[in-house]
């Protein structure tokens, strides 16, 4: 195997525990700080190539967030590194009962092309942050980042602990064949299962970050100027390619007459008359991508956009209205700026479509009555929920990120980063004197002993009582 010798090489160092000390995990993440400082102009550059990325949003997503990543993770990783003491019964007043929060080992980390520097930054901090070497894998997909972060990242990084694999899919299937501590993977849930499978060889836990279809409730009971700025900001940004945007909205026909010009002012307020000359409208990665998301462009009609270039790979901030379940943009995640309206008759039918389908990465719901959206948000199962927004509930680092069924497994961000990393090691430190306190757990057995131990070891429910 072509990558047995740098897995060995990383575990090596694992094992020496170089990576263990917080101050080493600290220099670590800092360098990743200095990474994104040094390495800004070129990010910006990258991503402009491989995705039309407006500087602004990929200040914000590929640099911002993960800065914010970084500094919660410095700011808390001595608090999060400590022992975590626990409860202890009658018989173990005495002993010292705790959580260990231990590294995994040797990470692998696979990212996706849509965003590059954020996907595989952020889970990297936490495995840092957790004590692990890792493996990074990044998408040839977004080809021009991922010769940044090839050439660029090892420079600032530890090179017996960190390592940068290129390559597509033979070098992936290769890599994956090898043993890991953990995989943390962002993709599809196809590729996921692939991940998933690879990990079960070797009993390798995962965290899986996968996509689907974000439904997006509209009550007939809102806002419709801002419920169409909020759904066209977190449909179109990185031109559609984000796994946690809104994917179709759900809504009655009335609410649909109300929202197509609201949409169509918002489009044009953000992008202008011509969205394919504003310089903060994206185009799609790769010349499949675009095929596959044109075609989804026959679904219901094209109430606005709707326009291609494929020497470009541009398709316009694109709304479709009157979509129906089966046609073609219903079928898969739409990774593309493409809205579909589905029309449903009232809040119960919009929760039963949700339910009838995979569960998603986040639900979307809008409503001026706060009982609707708690209503969607308790009635539903999803990722993560954003009620009267889209998208923002992901720059919280103090909320966790991570998907459900078809949508993932595990979760992110913050302190649930380090958690992911980190294997909670259950620990009991008992004295070696005091043998008189163990004597009624060894045999020969009575009823008197266990009725000792009992009393001992014995949880009570709290406010308990008992009936004379």
């Amino acid at each position: 195997n072509p990558f047995a010798g740098l897995v060995s090489h990383l575990r090596a160092s694992w094992l020496s525990g170089k990576t263990r000390p917080m101050a080493y995990r600290i220099a670590q993440l800092e360098a990743l700080g200095h990474f994104l400082d040094d390495k800004k102009q070129q990010i910006l550059e990258a991503t402009a190539s491989d995705l039309g990325k407006a500087p602004f949003e990929a200040e914000l997503s590929e640099i911002l967030l993960c800065k914010n990543e970084l500094n919660e993770t410095l700011n808390n990783l001595s608090h999060w590194m400590k022992d975590e003491q626990v409860d202890r019964i009658l018989a173990m007043q005495l002993d010292s009962a705790f959580i260990r929060k231990d590294p995994y080992g040797v990470v692998l980390i696979i990212a996706p092309w849509n965003y590059p520097i954020h996907l595989f930054l952020v889970p990297l901090i936490g495995a840092i942050a957790a004590g692990n070497c890792v493996i990074i894998k990044p998408s040839e997909v977004s080809k021009n980042t991922e010769r940044l972060v090839a050439e660029a990242l090892p420079i600032y990084l530890d090179k017996d602990c960190f390592a940068v694999v290129t390559g597509g899919v033979p070098e992936t299937t290769r890599l994956l064949e090898n043993k890991f501590d953990y995989i943390f993977f962002t993709g599809t849930p196809p590729v996921g299962r692939i991940v998933m499978t690879a990990a079960a060889k070797h009993l390798t836990p995962v965290t899986l970050e996968l996509g689907g279809k974000n439904p997006c409730y509209v009550s007939d009971t809102c806002d419709v100027t801002n419920v169409a700025r909020r759904v066209a900001w977190g449909r179109f940004f990185n031109a559609g390619q984000t796994c946690i945007a809104p994917d179709y909205l759900l809504c009655t026909a009335e609410m649909q007459d109300k929202l197509l010009p609201a949409l169509r002012k918002a489009i044009d307020d953000f992008y202008g008359p011509n969205p394919r000359e504003s310089p903060d409208f994206g185009r799609i990665v790769s010349d499949k991508q675009f095929q596959r998301v044109q075609r989804l462009l026959s679904s219901g009609r094209v109430a606005i956009g709707g326009q291609t270039d494929e020497a470009e790979r541009y398709i316009a901030p694109t709304v479709l209205a009157d979509v129906q379940p089966s046609d073609p943009a219903m079928q898969e995640e739409i990774f593309g700026p493409i809205l579909p309206i589905v029309i449903i008759a009232n809040m119960d039918e919009a929760i039963d479509f949700i339910n009838s389908r995979e569960r998603p990465l986040a639900v979307y719901a809008f409503s001026s009555d706060d009982k609707v959206v708690n209503q969607v948000l308790e009635r539903t199962s999803s990722g993560g929920f954003c009620g009267n927004d889209t998208m923002m509930h992901v720059t919280l680092t103090s909320l966790p990120f991570g998907g459900i069924g078809n949508s993932g497994l595990g979760m992110y961000h913050g302190k649930f980063s380090f958690d992911t990393f980190s294997h909670h090691r259950g620990c009991l430190k008992r004295g070696m004197g005091r043998e008189p306190l163990n004597a009624p757990r060894y045999p020969p057995y009575s009823q008197k002993k266990f009725g000792i131990i009992q009393a001992a070891s014995k949880v009570t429910r709290k406010n308990d009582c008992t009936l004379l």
